[in-house]
C-alpha cells in the first residue's frame, strides 16, 4: 500500500530553561539555536526542518513564555511563542519531569485559548532517580489538558526522541514536503552568525552577563575561501562594555576564537571576525531598537 507523504509545522513551546533548543537541535540534527544555561537564551522563531522517507516536519523553536513582561525585548519574546501557535498542526509543549510552575499553566493556557493539538513532553527524565516517581506526575498532567500523547525524553541525553518523530508523523496532514531536502533552517547565515556571538558571549560572562546585550552584524563578506564579519555587541550601560570587553580586552578576544572556531565549522571557510563593544542606552525597551538588532515578528 502506498504510504502518503506528510508535512506540517510543529511548534516547540514551554517556558524559559526547560530544554526546547536541546530537543530543536537533536532533532535536526545540526546546531541551530544556541543553548546556555541562562533563561530566556532563545529571543526568536527559529524553523528546523527535518526530512524523512515520506515525511517533513518543519520544527519551531521558540523563546520561553514567561510572566514577567518587564520591557519590550520581553514583550516581544512573549508574542513571538504565542504567534507560533496560531498556523502549527501541532504543540509540544515541554514541561521538567517532576516539577510544574506558575509559569508551565501559562503555557497552557496559551494553548488551550488556541485549541491547538498538544503533545506533552516531559523532559529530562533522565535526572529522576527513581522511575516510579514519575508516575503521579504524569498523571496530574495528563488530567490538565487532553494531550494526543504524554512523551517522557531527555532532550541531552536523546532519549524517546525517535518515539516522538513515530508519534508525531502520523498527527500530520498529507502534503508535499514545503522545503528542500538539504534546508535544515530559514534563518540566514548573518543571523546564525549574530547567535553564535550572543551564545558565547553568554557563556564567558555567565552571572554578570548584562541583560540589554545584542549582536548587529555590520559587515559580512562570502568568498569560498574566507567569510570576514564585522559585528557590534550593543550594551544598554556605559558601565557594560567594561564587562564585555574584559581586562586588556581579553575576553572579547576569546569569545572571538570561540566564536570563530564555530563559525568556521558552520561556514566551511577560514573567517576573520572583527568586534566592537557600543554602548545604546535602554535598546531592550525600544521598539524600533528591537525591529534595527532584528526582532521583528
Amino acid at each position: 500500500m502506498h504510504k502518503p507523504h506528510r508535512f506540517g509545522y510543529v511548534a516547540l513551546v514551554g517556558r524559559p530553561n526547560v530544554g526546547k533548543s536541546t530537543l530543536f537541535n537533536r532533532i535536526v540534527g545540526q546546531k541551530i539555536s544556541i543553548v546556555t544555561r541562562r533563561a530566556q537564551t532563545t529571543r526568536n522563531r527559529i524553523l528546523g526542518i527535518s526530512t524523512g522517507a515520506h515525511w517533513q516536519i518543519a520544527f519551531v523553536d521558540t523563546p520561553g513564555m514567561h510572566l514577567r513582561q518587564r520591557g519590550a525585548l520581553n514583550r516581544y519574546m512573549n508574542r513571538t511563542a504565542q504567534g507560533a501557535l496560531a498556523d502549527v498542526n501541532l504543540a509540544l509543549f515541554m514541561v521538567e519531569g517532576g516539577r510544574w510552575t506558575d509559569e508551565d499553566s501559562n503555557v497552557l493556557t496559551q494553548i488551550e485559548k488556541r485549541g491547538v493539538a498538544a503533545f506533552l513532553l516531559v523532559n529530562k527524565v533522565d535526572r529522576i532517580k527513581r522511575k516510579e516517581g514519575l508516575l503521579p506526575f504524569l498523571e496530574a498532567s495528563a488530567s490538565r489538558y487532553p494531550f494526543l500523547e504524554i512523551v517522557p525524553v531527555s532532550a541531552l541525553a536523546g532519549d524517546n526522541i525517535e518515539r516522538l518523530i513515530e508519534l508525531i508523523v502520523p498527527r500530520l496532514p498529507a502534503g508535499e514536503a514545503g522545503f528542500p531536502d538539504d534546508q535544515i533552517t530559514d534563518k540566514s547565515v548573518r543571523f546564525l552568525a549574530a547567535e553564535t556571538l550572543r551564545e558565547k558571549l553568554t557563556r564567558r560572562l555567565g552571572d554578570e552577563l548584562p541583560y540589554g546585550l545584542g549582536i548587529e552584524i555590520e559587515a559580512f563578506n562570502e568568498t569560498h575561501k574566507l567569510t570576514s564579519i564585522g559585528a557590534v555587541v550593543w550594551v544598554e550601560r556605559p558601565q557594560h562594555k567594561p564587562m564585555v570587553i574584559g581586562k586588556g580586552g581579553r575576553l572579547l578576544k576569546r569569545v572571538g576564537s570561540d566564536a570563530r572556531k564555530d563559525l568556521e565549522l558552520l561556514l566551511d571557510t577560514h573567517v576573520y571576525l572583527r568586534l566592537w563593544v557600543k554602548v545604546r542606552d535602554g535598546w531592550s525597551n525600544d521598539e524600533r531598537a528591537l525591529r534595527q538588532l532584528g526582532y521583528h515578528e
